[in-house]
């Protein structure tokens, strides 16, 4: 993953686009009938069940529009929620507290989502040594929210982009020939630019794991679309060598089952391509 500066610089540049976005050049609804001076108090209404996330960034939102809102936050990124709970209220500016709705509400609605997702399969994990993991599998443009809820709901973030890490996919694989001269090329290349990245390789069979193993410095091996007896040979067969990652279509019914094969970690994409946005208000006080 990024660097925590590289991080926070990705969602500078979220709240800034948004802002943009949806401000234009004023908040004409507000600007013309809510006094410059007037003052407000607005409530974070949870209307779901499921885990909250989103708080720190609704608080970075806030300070955005106008540094003299305040806020007082009542339930903390990654606590559990329900239906009714007050998560903050904001108090300040009513043309800076509306200008900055939507785009808070958007966020976190997502984001609680994906953190309750997120912890649904981390305890479908418990008792395993399996940890879960995200993918490049996010909307463009909102991909260091969509790994944050992912951390927030107690899961671990892939790659954050296709700079920080070396994957070699099944396409990479073919495209340079075949898995032994995409590792070296691979290696060739990190050594030339002087680059210090960990190098992923898909495997697509046992024959494929074989020959992956026949080369030095991977990091990890990509269990993919591979059975239950497969994914446990496969394990086998790897050892100690380097970790193991299962993917490939694993969800709520078959992620047990392939934890127990002893991968080292399980990714899916279906943590952010497929929630449905937790319901959350914010209403004026």
């Amino acid at each position: 993953m990024i660097t925590e500066e590289q991080f926070q610089k990705e969602v500078d540049l979220i709240i800034a686009n948004a802002i943009r976005e949806d401000v234009g050049d004023g908040d004409h609804s507000s600007l013309s009938c809510i006094p410059e001076a007037a003052s407000g108090k607005a409530k974070l209404l949870v209307k779901d069940d499921g885990i909250i996330a989103g708080i720190d960034f609704a608080k970075q939102v806030f300070a955005y529009v106008d540094s003299k809102m305040e806020i007082e936050i009542l339930i903390a990124d990654g606590a559990p929620v329900k239906y009714g709970d007050i998560a903050f209220y904001v108090t300040g500016s009513s043309q800076s507290i509306l200008k900055a709705e939507r785009l808070v509400l958007n966020a976190m609605q997502r984001m609680s989502a994906i953190a309750t997702k997120t912890k649904s399969f981390v305890e479908l994990l418990e008792g395993t040594n399996t940890k879960i993991l995200d993918t490049r599998k996010t909307t463009p443009g909102l991909r260091a929210l969509e790994k944050w809820a992912v951390k927030i709901g107690g899961g671990e973030n892939h790659r954050f982009a296709l700079y920080d890490m070396i994957m070699l996919k099944d396409n990479h694989i073919d495209f340079a020939g075949g898995i032994t001269k995409a590792i070296d090329k691979t290696k060739s290349y990190l050594k030339e630019t002087g680059r210090d990245l960990k190098i992923i390789v898909e495997a697509r069979s046992l024959e494929e794991i074989k020959e992956i193993l026949k080369s030095d410095g991977v990091y990890r091996i990509l269990i993919d679309n591979f059975n239950y007896a497969d994914t446990r040979t496969a394990v086998e067969l790897i050892g100690d060598k380097c970790l193991t990652e299962s993917s490939g279509g694993i969800n709520e019914k078959t992620i047990r089952k392939y934890a127990e094969c002893g991968v080292d970690y399980i990714s899916s994409g279906a943590l952010t391509h497929s929630v449905y946005n937790m319901d959350l208000s914010l209403k004026a006080v």
